[in-house]
């Protein structure tokens, strides 16, 4: 297949090109370059047009069997610091690149949802059945974005959610906002496994590799099997709660402890999700890290790369951090597109 993989400089978008291509797919990228200097290492970079999925075109989408679309502001923080904002990236521009996706005739139309859909959903088991309960603005342009493009499908056009768990693992793209990632970095860095909440929320945790997995199985599947449906991505088994998660990260990095931080409070986000359905769909689909497997491998790259706390608290590995800074050089507009003159220098394509 032909396939437009929009964010493919991203975090995620960055492991996934290389295993589209190694099974075969023609891929192309779309990004907007605002991550380009935060790259740990070298990876595979497709054809990509430089461009905001707000200023897409038809024309752009033309020739394409599959649209990925990854694209977004990609978590809570950086969803919360301009909430309007956030709806017109993941919502609003989603909506509208799927509308030309299928005028443009793509087949296939693969979303980057969250399982933080689920929000504050308690201690139960929770599946794909379950109602969401988004509790902040990035799960809720989420939802909304899931619910648009049910509206879309048709024999034509096979809109696929992918409520990833919460991902951990190396990616060229490191990031430290992550909390397997980050828990592994202060363990490091400072000996101290730092816990800002009480612990008690349980989540699901899913590795990069094994969501980039998720999205080729599904790509290729049967559209009759997955058209206008959600998948938790990820393994039933791999559900924490973070101070337990905290305690694996502790024996796996040597000479650290658990601290909680003096105003550590409990986190209304808390669910368990079962990861079934997809392990039924595509039946060669089975996760191949676990929990501890993370610790190892982003403790060994942290460590082989002599990175500090100043390094994993700034602005490289910290999409937050990272926007804030662009934005005080003035090169990024409040409404986080280039300012001109760096729209000039991203360069329309590679």
């Amino acid at each position: 297949m032909r396939v437009l993989v929009t964010g493919n400089e991203g975090y995620i978008g960055s492991i996934l090109v290389s295993l589209l291509q190694g099974a075969g797919h023609k891929v192309f990228g779309l990004d907007t370059g605002l991550f380009r200097e935060c790259a740990l290492t070298t990876f595979s970079r497709p054809p990509t047009l430089r461009k905001d999925v707000r200023d897409v075109e038809l024309r752009h989408l033309e020739g394409y069997d599959a649209l990925i679309h990854l694209a977004g502001l990609a978590n809570d923080p950086l969803g919360d610091l301009d909430p309007p904002l956030t709806y017109e990236v993941n919502h609003v521009a989603t909506v509208r690149l799927a509308e030309l996706a299928k005028r443009a005739g793509i087949r296939r139309f693969l979303f980057a949802s969250s399982c933080s859909v689920y929000g504050a959903a308690g201690e139960d088991l929770i599946d794909e059945q379950t109602a969401p309960n988004p509790v902040t603005p990035y799960a809720h342009s989420k939802f909304l974005s899931e619910q648009d493009l049910l509206r879309l499908a048709d024999a034509s056009f096979c809109p696929v959610f992918l409520r990833a768990a919460t991902a951990y693992g190396v990616s060229p793209y490191l990031r430290f906002d992550l909390a397997l990632n980050n828990l592994v970095a202060w363990a490091y860095t400072t000996q101290r496994v730092y816990l800002k909440s009480d612990g008690a929320a349980w989540r699901p945790f899913v590795h990069i590799q094994d969501i980039a997995r998720a999205y080729l199985g599904l790509l290729e599947a049967p559209a009759f099997s997955v058209r206008s449906q959600a998948f938790n991505v990820g393994a039933t088994d791999e559900n924490y709660r973070i101070r337990e998660l905290a305690k694996l990260v502790r024996q796996g990095v040597p000479g650290s402890r658990l601290e909680y931080a003096a105003d550590a409070s409990p986190d209304q986000r808390s669910y368990r999700v079962s990861c079934d359905k997809i392990r039924r769909i595509l039946t060669d689909y089975r996760p191949r890290w676990n929990a501890r497997m993370g610790v190892e491998e982003v403790y060994e790259v942290i460590r082989e790369s002599g990175l500090h706390a100043e390094d994993f608290e700034g602005a490289r590995y910290n999409r937050i951090a990272h926007v804030r800074r662009l934005m005080e050089q003035g090169q990024l507009d409040p409404d986080l597109r280039w300012a001109p003159q760096q729209a000039v220098a991203a360069g329309r394509a590679l």
